[in-house]
C-alpha cells in the first residue's frame, strides 16, 4: 500500500493547517477488500462515525477523497453552538412530538457530550466550553431571540439574557445591545478535533484511506461494492457523509442542499490589553445578520473573525474586504492589527436550517446538511448512525430517517450563490441603520 504524506493536499483553513495537531498516517486504497462498514468522507461526521462503529468490534473502512478533514471539518470557524434556530415547538410542529422530545432532549447535551468525548479520548484539539454570546444585530432580532430564549428555558436550556451593559461586557463591543449567553457553548480547532477522532477510530481497529474517492457504490447481492481508482471494499453497509462536498455518488443527494461558503479571517496574536476588552473571557460570538459574523480566540490568542462569502476563494466577490469591514465595525479597537491568515469553505445548508438523515436503500445511510451548527451536531449525528447501522429503530433515533428531496430549482439557486453574500450584507446594513423590529 502506497503511503500518502497527508500535508501534502490539506488544502484546509491555512491557520488551522499549521495550527493542528499530527494528521494520521494513512494510505491509498489500491486493493480489493471486503468490511462490515464503509464510511464514506472523512470529515467530522465521517471519522466520529468509523470511531463509533469501530468501539462496538465492527470491522470499518473509511475512504476520504483527499486527506482528512480537507472539507469544511477542517475550515470551520470551530464554534460549538449547541441549539438549533428553530424552537422545541417549531420541531413538534414539523417531526412530530415524539420525534421532537428526543431530538430536544439530545440538542440539550450536545455540546456537554461532545466535550466529554474529547476528554474520553484524550483528543487534543484545544477546547474551551467558555460559553457562546449570540447577539442580535437589530431590534427585530432581538426580539427573536428573546423568542428563542424563553422557549429552549421551558424545554431545559440555561440561556443568559443580556441586556446592553452585559452584552457589551460580554462581548467588548458597542455593535451589539441585546445577546444571549449559553453556558455551554464554545470551541475547538476543528481540524485537530477531526484528526483526534480519526487517530481514535484506528486505535480501535478501523482502516482509513486517503487519496482514494469513491467512484461508484453498487449492489452485489446482499453486499454493496464501493469502489474506488485503484480498489474497492465490499461491504454490508454503506454510510455516505461528504457533506457540502457532496457529489452524484448517489442520485439527488448533491440536490437536497445548498453549498453555502463561510470565510474567516486569522488576527496575529493579540496583546493582553486587546485580549481584555475584546471576547474577555474567551467566549465565541455570532449574530443574527444574514451574512452572520462571528468570533473566538485560538489557543495563541489570535482573533478569528468570519462571516458569509461567496466561492472558496475568500477574496471573491469582495469577501475578504466585506471580512475586514465587518470586523473592524464590530471591534474598532483592532485598528491595523496584521492579518496572518484567510480561508474558505464551503457548509451545506438545507432548507429547514437543520441536518438530514437518509436511508435511500437498505443497506445505505446518508447524512449531511448541519447548517452552521456542525462542531456539536455531527457528533449528535454520528452516533444517530451508528445506533442505526448497528440496528437501532428509526423510532429510537434523535434525527428521524427521511427521503431524498430535491430542493426547487436547485441549479438555478446555486449558480446565483455567490450574489446572495453581498445581498444579504446589503439587508444587513439597512437592518442596523434603522434598528427595526
Amino acid at each position: 500500500m502506497t503511503k500518502v504524506n497527508t500535508a501534502r493536499n490539506t488544502d484546509t483553513g491555512a491557520l488551522w493547517s499549521r495550527t493542528a495537531g499530527d494528521a494520521p498516517v494513512c494510505s491509498v486504497l489500491n486493493q480489493n477488500i471486503e468490511a462490515d462498514f464503509v464510511v464514506v468522507g472523512g470529515g467530522l461526521t465521517g471519522t466520529r462515525t468509523a470511531l463509533g462503529l469501530a468501539e462496538s468490534g465492527a470491522k470499518v473502512v473509511l475512504l476520504e477523497a483527499k486527506s482528512i478533514g480537507w472539507g469544511a471539518s477542517g475550515r470551520s470557524g470551530g464554534q460549538c453552538n449547541p441549539i438549533w434556530r428553530a424552537t422545541p415547538d417549531d420541531l413538534a410542529k414539523r417531526l412530530g412530538d415524539t420525534q421532537a422530545a428526543r431530538l430536544v432532549e439530545t440538542t440539550l447535551a450536545s455540546a456537554d457530550t461532545l466535550f466529554a468525548d474529547i476528554e474520553k479520548y484524550s483528543i487534543d484539539c484545544d477546547g474551551e466550553q467558555t460559553g457562546w454570546v449570540q447577539a442580535a444585530h437589530c431590534g427585530s432580532a432581538q426580539t427573536s431571540l428573546e423568542q428563542l430564549a424563553e422557549a429552549w428555558n421551558a424545554a431545559g436550556a440555561n440561556i443568559s439574557v443580556l441586556d446592553q451593559t452585559e452584552t457589551r461586557r460580554a462581548t467588548g463591543s458597542e455593535e451589539y445591545d441585546f445577546a444571549l449567553f449559553h453556558p455551554r457553548g464554545g470551541h475547538v480547532q476543528p481540524l485537530s478535533l477531526t484528526r483526534g477522532f480519526a487517530h481514535t477510530a484506528i486505535k480501535f481497529g478501523a482502516t482509513l484511506f486517503e487519496d482514494s474517492p469513491v467512484q461508484s457504490v453498487t449492489r452485489a447481492g446482499d453486499k454493496w461494492i464501493v469502489k474506488t481508482p485503484n480498489g474497492s471494499v465490499t461491504a454490508g453497509q454503506v454510510i455516505l457523509t461528504t457533506n457540502a462536498y457532496s457529489d452524484n455518488l448517489w442520485p439527488k443527494l448533491r440536490q437536497t442542499f445548498l453549498p453555502m461558503v463561510s470565510v474567516a479571517l486569522a488576527t496575529a496574536p493579540l496583546s493582553d490589553n486587546l485580549r481584555k476588552a475584546i471576547l474577555p473571557n474567551a467566549v465565541t460570538i455570532s449574530d443574527t445578520r444574514r451574512a452572520i459574523y462571528f468570533a473566538r480566540y485560538d489557543r495563541d490568542r489570535r482573533l478569528i473573525f468570519g462571516c458569509v462569502g461567496s466561492t472558496e476563494d475568500a477574496a471573491a466577490f469582495g469577501g475578504v474586504n466585506r471580512l475586514k469591514r465587518g470586523m473592524n465595525k464590530v471591534f474598532p479597537q483592532l485598528g491595523e492589527t496584521e492579518i496572518e491568515a484567510t480561508w474558505a469553505g464551503s457548509i451545506a445548508v438545507t432548507p429547514e436550517m437543520m441536518p438530514h438523515l437518509h436511508e435511500p436503500e437498505p443497506g445505505i445511510l446518508a447524512a449531511l446538511g448541519f447548517s452552521g451548527r456542525g462542531i456539536a451536531m455531527t457528533s449528535v449525528m454520528a452516533r444517530t448512525l451508528v445506533s442505526k447501522a448497528l440496528g437501532a429503530s428509526n423510532d429510537s433515533l434523535a434525527f428521524p430517517v427521511t427521503a431524498i428531496k430535491s430542493m426547487p430549482f436547485h441549479a438555478i439557486t446555486k449558480a446565483v450563490l455567490p450574489l446572495a453574500a453581498p445581498a444579504m450584507t446589503a439587508r444587513d446594513t439597512l437592518d442596523t441603520i434603522f434598528k427595526r423590529r
